[in-house]
């Protein structure tokens, strides 16, 4: 499982240059760049190619001059060369020609950060103008905000020529709207945040607005922002009829396991079954009609896996958006574990900026990453998870923590102390209080022998709900309800808990939470 810090910081500068190129048919051809955002260590850029001709554009090339000093780290949706501080990108291999008034974008990271503008700008050997200018816009001003149990909605007073403006959250950018209003989701009940607001144009980001604090209401069971969702799995352990489950226990909420590949970039469960007409899509059906609701757990420990597939994170937040729309999700998470997605840095970025995607075209949903820990908190691949989830500004709602295997001689006081560490990293990373960052935190455990024979008891669950209820965290989970059934000395195995115990005695627990 992994955690993501949320947000990233800062500067947002949008420069435009139009330019014409040599050939006889790209007069109308353009290019714009944008500097998305700005982290003080680094920097994410855009540009987007147009094609305002009759014809088709066989292909193209931009051609970047960076100031002394500033290089690119990472490219997505071209091919990208540099020599010296020229910066080339051409188009994908995957790519066709670009039509008529069809335009095409891509992106870079690059680094150090306070990036100050391009030094030249070239289409198609063509020169442009990359550098801006005139007058940043002044502070917005009337900033008030009013809030529900799980969001916060901001208006403010117009500032004199800006094109676009920037919200910050505790000093984290969470959003750039281009009106004069924006609404923050997907927040802690009963809990204070301070905001302010900047202003944009071409020249670039103006100076902050003054600070407002507003503090959300109290929740009354608000499901957006506390969840109790067990691990149900259709494709293996005799997955149990979910409407008999939550008749039995209470449980209204499943973390349905999972959505593979089923070649290349297209979701399916399991990377075999449909969305639509297949055993997990019934079950949903059934949950729903008995009045609970399901988060998709995207990724596993295993099988051919979507954020692999998906060579850009456009292309991924695709393959989340067609489960999203099948299904009218509140909320989605990403199951990120092994080599090929946690321990893959450049898949770690691709998801993150996904999820990014995701949460820019699906306003109030929530996502979720779950993630591998120590008994102390997250490990290397933790840590990174969530400085760059708050680098690349990908705002996610819930961290969560899988404390077993991972060597432990008391699952309690490893979970305890696993979640403790990574409360202090969040507050680290986003500068959140102790009761902030634990309203980010969530645990998924393994009911009875986990896979390296750790033991979790019902008792041992009970005092790790009291645990997580009493701090406040966002979610409870444990893998999985096809294994809460009783089976003592049965191992470890698909179908049972390998403890003694009563059918669903671990589901009932976490329905308290």
């Amino acid at each position: 499982m992994k955690r993501i810090s949320l947000a990233i910081a800062a500067v947002t500068a949008v420069v435009v240059a139009l330019l014409t190129a040599q050939a006889a048919n790209a007069a109308g051809v353009t290019a714009s760049f944008t500097k998305v955002s700005d982290w003080g260590t680094g920097f994410e850029g855009k540009v987007t190619v147009t094609n305002g001709t009759t014809s088709s554009l066989s292909t193209w090339s931009v051609a970047l001059d960076f100031p002394s000093g500033y290089t690119v780290s990472s490219t997505w949706d071209a091919t990208h060369t540099s020599s010296g501080q020229t910066h080339t990108f051409t188009p994908p291999s995957w790519a066709g020609p670009l039509a008529p008034g069809a335009t095409v974008s891509f992106g870079f990271n690059g680094s150090p950060g306070n990036f100050p503008g391009l030094a030249a700008c070239r289409l198609n050997g063509g020169s442009c103008s990359g550098g801006g200018g005139g007058t940043v816009p002044g502070a917005p001003t009337g900033l008030s905000g009013t809030s529900s149990a799980s969001s916060v909605s901001l208006t403010w007073s117009a500032a004199s020529g800006a094109t676009s403006y920037n919200v910050y959250r505790n000093g984290t950018k969470v959003g750039s709207p281009t009106s004069t209003s924006y609404t923050d989701s997907g927040l802690a009940a009963n809990t204070t945040y301070s905001y302010q607001v900047s202003a944009s144009n071409s020249a670039g980001e103006g100076a902050k607005s003054s600070t407002i604090s507003v503090k959300t209401g109290t929740g009354g069971g608000n499901t957006g922002t506390k969840q109790a969702a067990p691990y149900l799995y259709m494709g293996w352990g005799d997955p149990p009829n979910p409407a008999t489950v939550m008749n039995a226990t209470g449980i209204k909420w499943f973390t349905m396991a999972f959505v593979l590949s089923s070649g290349g970039c297209n979701p399916a469960w399991d990377g075999s079954r449909p969305l639509q007409g297949s055993a997990d899509a019934n079950a949903i059906a059934q949950i729903r009609a008995a009045g609970g609701d399901i988060v998709p757990s995207f990724g596993g420990w295993s099988g051919n896996k979507l954020g692999p597939n998906c060579g850009t994170p456009e292309a991924l937040a695709g393959a989340y958006q067609q489960v999203i729309n099948a299904y009218s999700l509140k909320a989605i998470d990403i199951d990120i574990e092994n080599s090929d997605e946690f321990e893959n840095e450049a898949v770690q970025d691709r998801i993150l900026n996904a999820l990014k995607i995701v949460k820019q075209n699906n306003p109030g949903i929530r996502t979720i990453v779950t993630f591998g820990t120590s008994t102390t908190g997250p490990t290397y691949y933790g840590n990174r998870l969530i400085d760059r989830s708050k680098e690349l500004g990908a705002n996610i709602d819930v961290f969560t923590l899988m404390p077993f295997d991972f060597g432990s001689s008391n699952i309690y006081n490893d979970t305890v102390g696993a979640s403790q560490g990574l409360n202090n990293k969040l507050k680290a990373t986003f500068g959140w209080s102790t009761a902030e960052a634990y309203a980010h935190q969530g645990i998924s455990g393994m009911n009875g022998l986990s896979d390296q024979q750790e033991m979790t008891t019902t008792a041992t669950w009970q005092n790790i709900t009291n645990w997580a209820k009493s701090n406040g965290l966002s979610r409870l989970a444990f893998w999985s309800v096809n294994r809460d059934r009783g089976c003592a000395g049965g191992g470890v195995v698909s179908n049972c808990s390998g403890i003694a115990q009563a059918d669903w005695d671990f589901t009932r627990i976490t329905a308290g939470f």
